[in-house]
């Protein structure tokens, strides 16, 4: 689909690197297995330039590997990359070239997957396509809420950027999602969403026996207060690399409870909506790319709708 990208280290990691004792002990292009990124085993040139990126969640109620039930929507896929650790697919829908990776959940392990994408394909847009919980008495299980951007309350992107770096979605992405849920009439919301590494705790959940440390008390309030509406565990890794790298993140979570409101939580809920409307999006995403190209731009306009001769 797509052919291999790689040019060489960029010049500014290349004074790092130079300055860095053990740089050379490790393969500059990643680990390798029979010539494929060892970790996705994917084949660079068979991925698509949107990328779809689940986890094996058994709160989203899936019939099949993710990536499977996923791709059985898309047009002519196939199975591009499986490993012990992810599955890949690819294929088309509507038009737009797309790739669908299933793997284990919360930031490292999206970090793994993110890096040998980022480092042997071209694609350029990377979309979390998940479960969450509700954190915002707006939100309803079976609603899909749209990040804006992400609180970055992980520790993952922190060994990349300091806290302070923002994780902001791309608004094309933003736009392209959000016009395919209004489009597929789906109840959406728009807004932030709140990663963390411990999907108990972290988020307000009292963990085994009750357990909950006196410092969280407060953290629902806190982020509700805040306009927060979800929370989740990918979100960030995927939204902060892909700025990191000059590449266009996203996402798109299904919501399955509300911790403040007390609606329990139903599997699955509202989960077939998201990934429709990852879908749907990525299409709308793959039309506007190409208006934008047609005008010469370096970013989608509203102005460039129909431009495409």
């Amino acid at each position: 689909m797509n052919a291999p990208r790689r040019a060489g280290v960029p010049h500014d990691n290349t004074d790092v690197l130079a300055r860095y004792a053990y740089g050379r002990n490790v393969p500059a292009d990643g680990l390798k297995i029979d010539g494929r990124p060892a970790l996705t085993q994917v084949e660079p040139s068979r991925v698509g330039r949107y990328v779809l990126l689940l986890v094996r969640d058994p709160l989203c109620a899936y019939d099949d590997d993710p990536a499977a039930q996923v791709a059985a929507r898309l047009d002519d896929a196939q199975l591009v990359g499986r490993s012990g650790m992810f599955t890949t697919y690819s294929g088309t829908y509507e038009g737009a070239s797309i790739s669908v990776l299933s793997g284990g959940s919360g930031g490292p392990e999206i970090e793994l997957a993110l890096m040998e994408l980022f480092e042997h394909t071209e694609a350029d847009t990377y979309v979390r396509v998940g479960g969450s919980g509700g954190m915002h008495p707006s939100v309803r299980p079976g609603d899909v809420v749209v990040a804006t951007g992400v609180v970055r309350d992980e520790g993952l992107t922190a060994a990349y950027v300091p806290a302070t770096y923002p994780a902001a979605s791309a608004p094309e992405v933003v736009l392209a999602l959000t016009q395919a849920a209004a489009d597929l009439g789906v109840p959406y919301h728009v807004g932030l969403t709140r990663s963390t590494d411990s999907d108990f705790v972290g988020g307000g959940r009292p963990g085994a026996r009750g357990f909950l440390p006196a410092g969280q008390l407060d953290v629902v309030d806190t982020w509700s207060r805040a306009g927060v509406l979800n929370g989740d565990r990918e979100s960030a890794a995927i939204v902060t690399l892909a700025a990191l790298y000059g590449l266009r993140g996203g996402s798109v979570c299904s919501v399955a409870d509300n911790i403040t409101t007390g609606e329990t939580f139903a599997a699955g809920a509202g989960h077939i909506a998201a990934i429709d409307v990852a879908l749907a999006g990525m299409a709308q995403l793959h039309r506007m790319d190409a208006e934008r190209d047609a005008a010469g731009a370096a970013m989608w306009l509203p102005s460039h709708r129909g431009g495409i001769a």
